[in-house]
């Protein structure tokens, strides 16, 4: 089950909105076939391991780390196929939480005659696909908030220059980060303020690339930002107001922008309703780059499944000087937000601090 893992892993960031799979066929105490699922559409992990293994997958143990689907999506059944292939046993790493599946996969194994085992290592198979299950059982897209900071909390100076805070290693694995998330979401103002292009450029790794959101519902944002640059050939959506210009709009449908109008809630976008569109449109993970405002906004709307702070030895001071989130704040300390399963890890000159909320 753990070389399963592996396996599934190889496709992080590119199996959306299916989650990441792999697969082995063990005969007489080997493994003669392993498979894992590339990308939505592709064959699941059992039938590319299944098709390796061919006559041999008869009477052998096929190990998966996510129940076989049953249903017809993108893809036929694989209970069709492992019952076809004449597979004696199969070992299941965690139950599919798809409504469409959830348990049904595994009771027409057993009504045919397939021994299964369930929940082997079914923790690690949970987490690798945390990003599946909050999806699939919510509604909504998982939430990662990255931050890059100094050691006294500043995320620019007050003249708002925030290039670089962090080290070259720590600017690495952010693009690491943007490659295993279906989107990157950012506020008009730093676009504005940074004009990035928010593109993925991992090293080593090929695939998709993540689609860019843009809040923008008072009008900020100019249409020669480079983040529309390449807007025909890497996704971008842009959110507005009802009431924002229909020209812009116009202008940036025809440039390939897919442009979305959220209603104002607060006096900002609506941003469950947004994150709810989202995953409508199969983005089920968004790595939220903002800057304080956009970062309070999230956090207050208890969205957020995940934080990951990058922490600088450098101090900016100056009370004009931005800090990562902004907003009402807390007036007591017993209502701050706590992470859990904190870890460390240094990174170049730097501390990546990450937990859950």
């Amino acid at each position: 089950m753990r070389r399963a893992l592996e396996l599934a892993a190889k496709a992080e960031g590119q199996t959306y909105p299916n989650p990441m799979v792999g697969a082995l066929v063990i005969q007489g105490g080997k493994v003669i076939a392993e498979g894992y699922h590339r990308r939505a559409g592709l064959p699941h992990a059992e039938i590319v391991a299944l098709k390796k293994a061919g006559s041999r997958a008869r009477g052998a143990t096929l190990v998966v780390s996510l129940e076989p689907c049953c249903h017809v999506g993108r893809t036929s059944p694989c209970t069709d196929a492992i019952l076809k292939s004449g597979v004696r046993e199969v070992v299941v790493g965690m139950r599919d939480p798809n409504p469409r599946v959830a348990g049904k996969g595994i009771r027409i194994l057993q009504r045919n005659g397939v021994k299964v085992a369930r929940d082997v290592l079914r923790p690690e198979c949970e987490r690798l696909n945390e990003v599946f299950v909050k999806y699939i059982t919510t509604g909504f897209p998982f939430v990662t908030l990255k931050s890059a900071l100094s050691l006294d909390g500043k995320i620019a100076t007050a003249a708002g220059e925030s290039r670089w805070i962090t080290s070259a290693p720590a600017r690495r694995y952010v693009h690491h980060l943007r490659h295993t998330c279906s989107a990157i979401l950012v506020g008009a103002g730093t676009v504005v303020m940074d004009n990035p292009r928010l593109t993925a450029r991992p090293e080593k790794k090929t695939g998709g690339h993540p689609a860019r959101v843009i809040l923008d519902n008072q009008n900020r944002v100019p249409l020669g930002a480079r983040v529309f640059h390449n807007s025909r050939t890497q996704r971008v959506i842009y959110v507005m107001s009802p009431e924002g210009p229909e020209e812009k709009e116009q202008v940036l449908v025809a440039r390939g922008v897919e442009v979305i109008r959220i209603r104002e809630k607060g006096g900002g976008i609506d941003l469950r309703r947004l994150f709810r569109t989202l995953a409508r449109m199969e983005l089920t993970s968004i790595l939220i780059e903002g800057g304080g405002q956009v970062n309070a906004s999230v956090l207050e709307a208890g969205l957020v499944d995940k934080v990951v702070f990058f922490l600088a030895p450098l101090i900016i001071g100056g009370k004009e000087a931005p800090g990562p989130v902004m907003g009402a704040g807390v007036r007591r300390l017993r209502q701050a937000l706590k992470l859990k399963n904190v870890k460390w890890t240094p990174i170049g000159s730097d501390w990546m601090v990450e937990g859950g909320l």
